[in-house]
Order: C-alpha cells, then structure tokens, then sequence
C-alpha cells in the first residue's frame, strides 16, 4: 500500500545516497569526478548543473539527515 509514510521514506533514503556518493570513487568511473564539471566560461551544462546540485545536497542535508535517519529509525522500531 502507497502512503505518505513510504513516499517520505523514500524521498529519506534517496537523500542518504546522493550524500554518501564518494566523488573519487563512484562518480569519477564515469567521468563526473571533482574535476569534471570545471569549466572557464559559459553557461553551466546538464552535468554541472547535477554536480553542483549533489555537491549542495550533501553540504546542507548532512546534519539533518542524521536527526531524519534517527526519527525514521525510532519509527520503524515502535511502529513497524
């Protein structure tokens, strides 16, 4: 069954694996490395844009994440 519960659950566990990707390790294998998305001038491509992106998500959901992940934990353990 679909709830708001599982939508959140979801949208939580996909936030925890844009910010455990290691740039070194996972990204750079397919070219979208720290180094990847430098460019000198003109507009930011599609890449950059998504670099940059999980670059920001893991910079300000870090510290929130840990209170969310503990909450849903408590959840799932009193409620099932």
């Amino acid at each position: 069954m679909f709830t708001l519960w599982t939508l959140i659950e979801a949208s939580l566990l996909c936030l925890n694996a844009v910010c455990i990707l290691h740039e070194e390790r996972f990204l750079a294998k397919f070219g979208w490395g720290r180094h990847a998305g430098q460019q000198s001038f003109g507009a930011p491509t599609a890449k950059d844009q998504v670099l940059n992106l999980i670059r920001s998500i893991r910079t300000v959901a870090k510290i929130p994440l840990i209170f969310l992940n503990i909450i849903a934990i408590l959840f799932k353990l009193l409620l099932g």
